[in-house]
């Protein structure tokens, strides 16, 4: 094989890799959107694998880690467990 394919080989799977990792860690894996009778109790929620955030109107954002994995929905512990 020629030193040109196995350098691009190596940068595709570290950047596979990488990406990987960021879109493990990242709290947007269900983006849930309540709009209530006005827009300033409207808010956003976010679930992923390790946390929840929800982002109100205002723009703050409160954070939260998953207190035990039996309170996750099945699909967030099935998504863990692979």
């Amino acid at each position: 094989m020629s030193m040109g394919l196995e350098i691009t080989g190596t940068s595709l799977a570290v950047l596979g890799w990488l990406s990987t990792i960021v879109c493990c860690a990242l709290p947007m894996w269900r983006v849930t959107a309540f709009i209530g009778s006005s827009i300033i109790t409207a808010q956003i929620t976010w679930e992923g694998l390790w946390m929840n955030c929800v982002v109100q109107s205002t723009g703050q954002m409160q954070c939260k880690v998953y207190d035990s994995l039996l309170a996750l929905p099945q699909d967030l512990q099935a998504a863990r467990a692979l």
